[in-house]
């Protein structure tokens, strides 16, 4: 299989963890009352991780994941992204990240009705300016990748659930990112096409791409090479029993 994912330059320093958080305490406010989502969480994950966590509904798996993708900043501690600490980037230094560096993919597919598969992609790819021909390349491979290149044409409601989370997946990957966050990504899928779902997201991790989800699906959840567990705002990684 081929492969769109980014791979690290000989310049990239390959000890550098992908993502490095310090202490990372996230507090809001909610009904009048102060919550604590995340209460000072250590974690270093190295590129090309397969990363699962799990935990209870506002244990602060959603928080975590909107941090590793510069949607939020932290209350307090670090967060790293390579070389860019991320709590006190610019905003445009943000954007570019997220632009270019990091791919969402989330339960409910988002894709645009009115606009076919190819053009749901093509949208991912609006924020790089790139010229149309190297757009269009991009598409097509990131189509084909997911099993698509068929179906480029059909319209979101002409497909399954499946294929729309597939168009979902090549609009991730188009841009090459260095990392897929998935936030309940087969949570409105049945077991078979989770499975299928889970095998592609499996093929882009083997491919190079860090790969890190968040499920409330223990046998998703099992499937993962590393495996933490977020309760309270802390992280306990159980890939040893889980």
């Amino acid at each position: 299989m081929s492969t769109i994912a980014h791979t690290p330059t000989d310049q990239e320093n390959p000890m550098t963890a992908l993502y490095t958080l310090d202490a990372v305490t996230k507090t809001y406010a909610q009904k009048g009352r102060e919550v604590q989502a995340l209460r000072g969480v250590d974690l270093a994950i190295e590129e090309g991780e397969f990363v699962a966590i799990q935990g209870p509904t506002g244990g602060g798996k959603s928080t975590l994941l909107q941090m590793l993708g510069a949607l939020d900043s932290p209350t307090s501690g670090a967060i790293a992204f390579g070389t860019t600490n991320l709590t006190d980037a610019s905003p445009r230094t943000l954007g570019r990240l997220r632009a270019g560096e990091i791919g969402f993919v989330f339960q409910g597919f988002n894709l645009i009705p009115t606009l076919t598969a190819a053009q749901n992609v093509n949208m991912g790819l609006e924020p790089l300016r790139l010229d149309a021909a190297e757009r269009a390349r991009r598409v097509a491979e990131a189509l084909a990748q997911v099993g698509l290149a068929e179906r480029a044409d059909h319209l979101p409601a002409e497909l399954s659930g499946g294929q729309q989370q597939r168009v979902a997946i090549a609009r991730a990957i188009a841009g090459r990112p260095r990392v897929l966050l998935a936030d309940e990504p087969t949570g409105n899928l049945d077991e078979r096409t989770r499975d299928e779902i889970m095998a592609l997201l499996e093929g882009l991790n083997s491919d190079g791409l860090t790969l890190i989800l968040v499920t409330h699906d223990s046998a998703v959840f099992r499937r993962a090479r590393r495996r933490l567990r977020l309760e309270g705002g802390r992280v306990k990684d159980v890939t040893a029993w889980a």
